[in-house]
């Protein structure tokens, strides 16, 4: 049963690592830009030949 209390205190340690992980990419920007990344794959990329041409 002291396992338990062992797992649990581990498991909460570790939810409030992911949760100041998770504040702390949102305080540097990490979620700004959400449009662009989902439209970039439609746009066909430019080649250094069809740019000269």
């Amino acid at each position: 049963m002291e396992i338990m209390y062992i797992l649990i205190g581990c498991s909460v340690l570790l939810a409030l690592v992911f949760l100041c992980a998770f504040f702390w990419a949102n305080k540097s920007g990490q979620h700004d830009d959400t449009y662009t990344p989902s439209v970039r794959i439609l746009f066909d990329d430019e080649t250094a030949e069809e740019v000269e041409k």
